[in-house]
């Protein structure tokens, strides 16, 4: 159905066909908006919040060291996966990025949250000026001192208060120096943060593993959404495996509207009805995204159209390809990595946040390496020889910086410039920009994401979300 209103309305359409992957699957009530209005986002979570607790805080590595510290965020037990950020600031722009949803991150910044969190303004397309998701995405924080007092123009709350309001545990006052020298030696470990109560050895059977969870399923949209561009007439789609606002925002500003689809859509249906295909970065095992993995294979088969993948994105695009990825001992999570460009020899501050990475060893003969980790000499990117396809495995939106590798989003809508303009010469009746319908028809935010709330719901959410799923593909 979907692909019948990318190019235009039709009389008498009708909404409810038999495809289990048409837009019936993702029906939403028909909005009152039109044209490029501001996008609606979701009721806030109603559950979540707690006081702000100032009580006793353990953090426990599983099998390491125990950390007692100060709370200074909601009273809640958390588990989950404990990695670290070398970033100096973009705190709000971190813990709201869906990359980290499941994880406990520690900040190596001595001092965090002293200009406080802004606002949840948005832009001119509907798209969050200062957070990278509607909601705090990480499991759980981990600082060594926090500033109570705060100050900014654009601050309207402590980062305490943000974290209450959240319903996410934090823990100041502990030595993330020790922290992150344990995690740099042992690697990435399951972690736990208890508000309020002694250390019980018994309760390391009670950490929960991440990676068998599929993250992504919990991050993407469930419904597709638009976000109209006012500056030009390309129209991409988003393959939304936890996509952030500024990867949007850096499509939408550069004259491409975008139709978000879920993470598991079947994209080589539809993607003959757009100018380009983006796939966006997310959580966890890419392995865990097999459904992603096979329709971008399908897509690449069938089609010449362009392809760009970012952090999760692109490793699933060398999935895709028939490359392997590999998990690495403590990932890069930074906003200071010299990533080198093989096709110039020109270096890149680049910004990142992955566990895993692409096996350069595996990349099948019409593909090659784009950019390496001038720090660990890992797969930081990979391109088709001979078709516009390529991905990064850093963030070249960077919202926080560096932008020094934002050019390739115009590398990119340059190939699907040329890809558009080729198109017109074999079908000059072919018309992909948005029709009114889909933009009044679709949301103008992700749609059923739910937010964080400890590793241990996450579990329970996740069995609950698959048999949904099941059932809705059965009907």
């Amino acid at each position: 159905m979907l692909s019948r209103i990318v190019g235009g309305v039709k009389p008498g359409l009708a909404l409810n066909v038999k495809s289990p992957w048409s837009l019936a699957k993702y029906t939403q009530p028909f909005a009152t908006v039109g044209g490029n209005t501001p996008r609606v986002p979701p009721a806030p979570p109603k559950t979540r919040a707690t006081a702000v607790s100032h009580d006793r805080a353990t953090f426990t590595i599983r099998d390491g060291p125990v950390f007692s510290g100060k709370s200074f965020g909601a009273a809640a037990n958390i588990s989950g996966e404990a990695v670290f950020t070398t970033s100096l600031v973009g705190y709000p722009e971190s813990l709201t990025d869906p990359s980290y949803r499941g994880q406990i991150l520690v900040f190596t910044q001595p001092l965090i949250g002293n200009y406080g969190i802004p606002s949840a303004a948005r832009d001119e397309n509907g798209l969050l000026r200062h957070f990278e998701s509607p909601n705090l995405q990480a499991a759980g924080v981990v600082v060594a001192d926090v500033a109570e007092q705060y100050s900014h123009w654009t601050a309207v709350k402590s980062l305490g208060d943000w974290c209450a309001e959240e319903g996410v545990p934090a823990v100041s006052g502990v030595d993330t120096r020790a922290i992150v020298t344990y995690l740099r030696e042992q690697g990435s470990s399951l972690a736990r943060i208890t508000i309020g109560e002694e250390y019980d050895a018994d309760q390391d059977e009670a950490f929960v593993d991440p990676e068998q969870i599929n993250l992504v399923r919990k991050v993407s949209t469930k419904a597709p959404f638009h976000v109209s561009s006012g500056t030009g007439d390309f129209h991409v789609a988003v393959v939304d495996c936890g996509v952030k606002e500024n990867i949007l925002r850096s499509l939408v500003s550069r004259g491409a509207s975008v139709t978000a689809f879920p993470y598991d859509y079947p994209i080589h249906k539809v993607a003959h009805h757009f100018d380009g295909v983006f796939i966006s970065n997310g959580p966890g095992d890419p392995t865990h995204c097999q459904d992603t993995v096979y329709h971008l294979r399908r897509l690449m088969e069938s089609s010449q159209i362009p392809i760009m993948g970012i952090c999760l994105g692109h490793q699933l695009l060398a999935l895709a390809a028939g490359a392997r990825t590999i998990k690495l001992k403590y990932g890069n999570r930074a906003h200071n990595i010299p990533a080198l460009d093989l096709t110039t020899g020109r270096c890149h501050i680049t910004s990142q946040n992955h566990g895993y990475a692409v096996e350069t060893s595996s990349l099948p003969p019409d593909w090659k390496e784009y950019f390496i980790n001038l720090n660990d000499s890992s797969n930081e990117g990979i391109v088709h020889t001979s078709r516009p396809i390529f991905g990064t495995q850093f963030h070249p939106e960077a919202r926080g910086g560096p932008l020094d590798s934002s050019y390739l989003f115009d590398t990119y809508l340059e190939s699907v410039s040329r890809y558009k303009k080729s198109q017109a010469i074999f079908q000059p009746e072919r018309e992909n920009r948005p029709s009114p319908l889909l933009v009044d028809l679709l949301a103008k935010e992700r749609v059923g994401v739910v937010p964080t709330t400890g590793m241990e719901n996450l579990m329970r959410m996740g069995e609950a979300g698959e048999e949904a799923a099941r059932a809705a593909r059965a009907a």
